[in-house]
Formats: C-alpha cells, sequence, structure tokens
C-alpha cells in the first residue's frame, strides 16, 4: 500500500500567523495553491492552515479588508495532520470523515503536504483497488484459521489466534462498506464446532 510519504508534494509554502489575509492570497496566486502551511511560532507549538475557503467564507463573504484580517484570526489550529507512513487509503478516510482535503505530512518535522489532488493523481486505487484485495486476504486467512484449527484443535490458543486475524480483516472490509458486520467466518465456524468458543476465554 503507498504510504502518504510516496505520493505528497514535499514543497510546502507556508506563512507566519501575523501576515495579512492580503499576503496570503498573493501567496497562493503566486505559488498557485488552495492553502497554506502556517509557521509554528515554537518548537512545542501547532502547525496551523489557513485555505482560500477560510478566505472566502470568514473575509470575502463579510466584505471585510484583507488588509486589516491577520491570516491567525481566520486560520484552522491545530490543523489535521498525517504521519508519512500512514496508507493513502486511510489519508482519503481522514479526509471524508474531517471534511478537508489537504494536510500537512509531519514526522519529527515538517515534511510535506498530502491533498486530495496527489490522491487522485498519484494513488494507486485505480490499479489497486482495497476491496478485492482485502476479500482475497480474507479468503487466504479464513483457509489458513482452518488449517491451524484442524492441526492444533478447535479450542487450541492457535485456532483463536488465526480466527483473530480473519475477523481483523473482515472488520476492515465491513468498515470499508459502511456496513455492520453482524456474522463473521468464526461464528460460521463456531456452528460446527462449539467447542471453538473456549478458546476465547483469555487469561488476564
Amino acid at each position: 500500500m503507498l504510504k502518504a510519504s510516496d505520493i505528497m508534494t514535499r514543497e510546502v509554502v507556508t506563512i507566519k500567523g501575523f501576515y495579512t489575509v492580503d499576503q496570503a492570497v498573493r501567496l497562493m496566486r503566486e505559488k498557485k495553491v488552495h492553502a497554506l502551511i502556517v509557521d509554528r511560532r515554537t518548537e512545542t507549538d501547532a502547525y496551523g492552515m489557513i485555505s482560500d475557503a477560510d478566505i472566502v467564507y470568514e473575509v470575502a463573504a463579510y466584505g471585510l479588508d484583507p488588509k486589516l484580517v491577520r491570516v491567525y484570526e481566520i486560520m484552522t489550529k491545530p490543523c489535521v495532520a498525517v504521519a508519512p507512513d500512514l496508507g493513502v487509503e486511510y489519508v482519503a478516510r481522514l479526509f471524508q470523515q474531517t471534511d478537508i482535503r489537504m494536510a500537512p505530512v509531519i514526522g519529527d518535522t515538517l515534511l510535506g503536504v498530502i491533498s486530495i489532488t496527489d490522491i487522485l493523481q498519484k494513488g494507486d486505487f485505480l490499479e489497486k483497488p482495497k476491496a478485492p484485495l482485502l476479500e482475497e486476504q480474507i479468503t487466504a486467512a479464513i483457509e489458513s484459521a482452518r488449517a491451524t484449527c484442524k492441526q492444533y484443535g478447535p479450542s487450541s490458543p492457535q485456532c483463536a489466534a488465526a480466527w483473530d486475524i480473519v475477523e481483523e480483516l473482515q472488520a476492515e472490509a465491513a468498515h470499508q462498506r459502511a456496513d455492520v458486520l453482524e456474522r463473521t467466518a468464526f461464528d460460521e465456524y463456531c456452528e460446527e464446532f462449539p467447542e471453538a468458543l473456549e478458546a476465547r476465554i483469555y487469561e488476564v
């Protein structure tokens, strides 16, 4: 799976929070970007972000003078940030859940920015969609779990661990489809081998 660091834009356009919105708009136009990362004031401070939407909604919509409004007055801080190792699919889901279009990629330092455009243009979801791959992994995991349980017994810890993997994959697939997982492959297995439930009684 591609990671955020694989497709992010490494050239980051930043601005200071005390700059005016007029300066921010000019910088956006010059760099042809829709948002700017607002620099931290100190090493322990959070990054912020100001977008074209912030400017339109908070300044233009009220007829305010952009030369008199400071970036820090309308920016989002702290802004949603992405870890460099986060899978692109999860970045897309984060964007959907938080209704954002871009986020800084932050490790020990600011490494880049990732946007919806990066996902569309550089992502591999066309060539390698996750859903079919997950179904293949689930099928293989079920076969592996049944083989493990046949070898060690339905109530063995090895059997339980093998079904844990299956259920984790099934939960991920259900989450991706926005479905509620009501019946798992382990539930079906337990109909054949009720004693398998004993393996789910873990010692604390």
